[in-house]
């Protein structure tokens, strides 16, 4: 019997570590898929709890579901992500978080986008959830579109990383930052580089990503998540103090608007 070699159209990235009570839920959402010609690569990024167990049972039930287990940690996602995007071999890179959930649609809706030619880097909207109990999948039919430019990702984070697809090589080229300090906006800094090399993210106003609300996420702090900011805007090339400031106090007012008062992005 041959073995088909031909490479996905995408690959999903997802780094995980010590998710062992959550990421079946979420390996489930990308099997449950409408668009079918993806690999996911799931990267461990040294899990001292059960998580490499249920990977390599994922992995043994779908060829698609391959399995990386890292020798060091990197105490962040940014290194996984890293690793993940260089073995991939798809034309385009997703990427999911171990504790998020898709919209079976979502590949569907995005790759018919990307795939007209009208776009290199696309997102939708993203909805909180607690339980997936509570996640109700309707059927989309007609959407919106918006477009995601560099000063308005600049000015508030408007790019769920749960919900990005992305062409391989704008990630080869703008990696996620692996330095500590960038942790917990290694992806908005990251967003921001791509943004410089490609004209605008399409964003489809639809919910097809649903990010889980834990108790202690560290984006969770919100003068943590300040500070961090701050820092991406003060070390960005070409930015003064001042310009700083004003980004980080757009940044964290609309972000107030859209992830604690609309419970979406």
């Amino acid at each position: 019997m041959m073995t088909d070699t031909r490479s996905p159209k995408v690959s999903v990235i997802t780094p995980a570590y010590n998710a062992e009570a959550l990421i079946s839920r979420t390996i489930e959402s990308v099997i449950d898929q409408t668009f079918s010609d993806w690999e996911m690569i799931i990267v461990d990024d040294c899990s001292s709890d059960g998580t490499r167990l249920i990977l390599e049972a994922w992995a043994k039930k779908d060829e698609r579901i391959k399995v990386t287990v890292l020798g060091k940690n990197f105490g962040g996602p940014a290194g996984p992500r890293n690793v993940g995007v260089g073995i991939a071999s798809g034309d385009y890179i997703a990427f999911l978080d171990a504790d998020d959930i898709w919209h079976p649609q979502k590949l569907e809706l995005q790759l018919k986008i990307l795939e007209n030619g009208s776009a290199n880097f696309v997102c939708s909207q993203m909805r909180d959830f607690i339980s997936a109990d509570h996640i109700d999948f309707k059927r989309f039919g007609d959407y919106q579109k918006e477009l995601v430019s560099f000063r308005q990702q600049s000015i508030r984070a408007r790019i769920p990383t749960s919900s990005v697809v992305v062409r391989r090589e704008l990630l080869i080229n703008n990696p996620f930052e692996e330095d500590i300090a960038y942790k917990a906006v290694e992806d908005y800094h990251c967003w921001l580089r791509v943004l410089e090399t490609t004209p605008n993210c399409v964003k489809v106003l639809l919910p097809l990503v649903y990010y889980r609300i834990i108790e202690g996420q560290i984006s969770g702090s919100k003068l943590y998540m300040m500070r961090k900011v701050f820092m991406v805007h003060r070390k960005y090339p070409n930015r003064s103090f001042v310009d700083a400031i004003f980004l980080t106090l757009c940044h964290v007012s609309g972000g107030f608007y859209s992830r604690f008062l609309k419970k979406e992005m």
